[in-house]
């Protein structure tokens, strides 16, 4: 469909990759992967015609579209969101006004005339190619797109300018999704969607009928999505069959595969310049010497690339709080007449790391200034426990930053017992490199100040923090070390992330917001996902236990039961990996386990003494006892590994 051959790309005098070979196919799933600023953004712009190769060439089959969403700057106004919608389908519209002028020409000419016989042909091949594509549907297929990525039908009619930029490129990104491009190019297309939306976008593109290529810093939504990984690394591009979990798999096997390759080349290297020097001076050796100087001469030297540098950094610990770090009791927040909480009770205990979800607009953002004590509450108590420091990460938290200050100056402040090394380093790994340690807080755009914001309160944490979107503008390597960072942290943390692998890594609780009412679930959002499924309660049938309704432990419930029929759950991909390990652990406790009993059964067939056979016998009940929770957990596991 689209073919690159020895395609090359230059940023001025940076070279961005080069000798790209790749040809997409019309069911190709892509995701494109690489450090920040390795080219990912410009080859994707390659490939919607909007920049050119500096080297190599582009071709594609005639009649191919190629449909590019870019991760900012759109903007729309002059319609309502509906309109706008349906302006994709504006050929179709004027498809149905020639269909209407065709059938006025045929009631007006006489049947058996030659004209009659054009115009009724034009009519058919018109009337087949809306029935083609779907013509007759088209409302609803906007309907269904709008509500999917979050608009309700109250946004329908809003003029698209009312809305933020965020909602601006969802509309962009709905366009794109009805116009179904040969070629659908999408660039951090999870950046402005809620969890709920994403999900959707995933089960869309699960079923979309061309191929797509897309940038994502989201590593669940890629191993949901794709089937093909293009990484850009070191100035060069290696293609991976599989979704990111298997790249990475892969990217290890290569990388070993061409050490053993380098090591073995390198032996031969030395045996060949060993025998050279060795007879270099012996006439009778000359025609050996020269042979291996020629083979010497054209071997192609293997070149190991420099891995990306792994941050492995120490963050100070906080003070230790009490065990109860906060408490709300009938808490309730309204605004004018708008109410977003009414009697709410939770208790937040210390090391809690607890992910609060819900649909943009249900309130996260709002419980997380409550507990910030930057809200006041509408009726009822919140406390904090003894002890407890709590410090508020916001979405705008730049602006609590001196911009004067130049960054790696204002970091040192912070830290005044690390090393430039550390602070660089880190620094670096929030994507501040070279110069731009260097530059006034001031001159950064919002994006950049909160990824400084956030590198800042690592190095000072308090024991309660509370963290609204934190993985906005980070790319993977980011994440990673603030994954690992709060991973490690003793204190207590309320985050709210639209990153479903940073949730479920973090993640010890739930809580969900909606409705006015916080819901609380354990685990983290795989739990979550499969408790609001039903998955508690089956296991509570099936082991005849009680459990609260769809498992929330919450007074604060108003959901449905869920229905028997509906769409199977799709597990987690990280989650799914972790249940075929324990599968197997189950697997050997089980045969461990079998032994023993038949152990047990044999010592009593012999009789020893009444407290050996008591002894024995309370040995084979404790063993039984347990063979049966592991039989039960390894149906239950296994059951849900085969259908995924």
């Amino acid at each position: 469909m689209i073919q690159l051959s020895g395609a090359g790309k230059r940023f001025g005098h940076k070279l961005l990759f080069e000798n790209l070979d790749w040809l997409i196919t019309p069911k190709d799933r892509v995701g494109l992967v690489g450090g920040n600023g390795t080219g990912k953004s410009t080859l994707m712009k390659v490939l919607a015609g909007l920049e050119s190769l500096d080297y190599g060439t582009l071709s594609s089959t005639k009649g191919v579209s190629a449909g590019y969403l870019p991760q900012d700057g759109l903007s729309l106004s002059g319609r309502s969101v509906f309109a706008e919608c349906m302006t994709v389908f504006d050929d179709l519209r004027k498809m149905e006004q020639e269909l209407e002028s065709l059938t006025r020409s045929m009631s007006e000419l006489d049947h058996a005339g030659t004209e009659y016989a054009a115009v009724a042909e034009r009519f058919h091949r018109v009337e087949n190619e809306l029935r083609t594509r779907d013509a007759y549907t088209v409302e609803s297929q906007v309907g269904a797109v709008l509500q999917g990525l979050g608009f309700g039908k109250d946004d329908w009619a809003r003029r698209t300018e009312e809305f933020s930029g965020g909602w601006q490129m969802r509309i962009s990104l709905a366009k794109l999704l009805l116009a179904k491009p040969n070629l659908l190019l999408l660039d951090e297309p999870t950046n402005h969607l809620d969890l709920e939306t994403r999900n959707w976008l995933e089960d869309y593109l699960g079923s979309y009928p061309c191929a797509y290529v897309l940038i994502s810093h989201d590593r669940y939504f890629l191993d949901v999505t794709v089937n093909k990984i293009l990484e850009i690394w070191n100035k060069g591009v290696h293609v991976y069959s599989g979704n990111y979990d298997k790249y990475l798999a892969q990217k290890e096997e290569r990388r070993s595969q061409l050490v053993a390759a380098y090591k073995n080349q390198r032996d031969r290297i030395e045996q060949l310049e060993a025998f050279i020097n060795r007879f270099r001076a012996q006439a009778t050796k000359a025609k050996q010497v020269q042979s291996r100087i020629k083979e010497l001469e054209k071997i192609e030297r293997i070149e190991i690339p420099a891995e990306e540098k792994t941050i492995h950094f120490t963050f100070p610990q906080p003070k230790q709080s009490g065990r109860m770090v906060a408490e709300c009791q009938s808490m309730a927040k309204s605004y004018g007449e708008k109410t977003v909480f009414r009697n709410v009770d939770f208790v937040i205990e210390r090391g809690d790391r607890i992910a609060l979800v819900g649909v943009n607009g249900a309130g996260k953002s709002t419980l997380i200034k409550l507990l910030a004590g930057t809200e006041p509450l509408s009726a009822g108590t919140y406390r904090l426990g003894h002890n407890v420091d709590a410090d508020y990460f916001a979405q705008d938290q730049y602006k609590e930053l001196n911009p004067e200050r130049r960054v790696l100056d204002d970091l040192s402040d912070v830290a005044p017992h690390s090393t430039q090394t550390e602070l660089r380093s880190l620094l670096g790994c929030f994507l501040f490199s070279e110069d731009d340690v260097f530059k006034p807080i001031g001159v950064l755009s919002g994006g950049e100040r909160n990824r400084y914001a956030l590198a800042r309160m690592l190095f000072r944490p308090s024991n309660f923090l509370l963290l609204d979107e934190p993985t906005n503008h980070l790319d993977m390597r980011a994440k990673d070390v603030l994954l690992r960072a709060l991973q490690d942290f003793t204190g207590t943390v309320v985050f709210v992330s639209h990153d479903r692998y940073f949730i479920d890594k973090l993640a010890t609780r739930v809580f969900e917001v909606g409705d006015g009412q916080v819901h609380v679930f354990p685990g983290n959002y795989e739990d979550y996902l499969w408790r609001k499924q039903g998955g508690a309660a089956e296991v509570a049938s099936a082991t005849g236990a009680s459990v609260p309704k769809n498992g929330v432990q919450s007074k604060n419930v108003n959901s449905e039961p869920d229905n028997a029929d509906s769409k199977q759950k799709r597990v987690n991909p990280i989650k799914l990996k972790q249940m075929k390990e324990r599968y197997s652990e189950v697997e050997e406790e089980i045969s461990k386990l079998e032994a023993g009993i038949a152990e047990c059964e044999n010592s009593l067939i012999s009789f020893v003494s009444a407290a050996e056979t008591a002894r024995q016998t309370e040995l084979l009940k404790s063993r039984r006892g347990q063979l049966e929770k592991l039989m039960a957990e390894w149906e239950e596991i296994g059951e849900i590994v085969s259908s995924s």
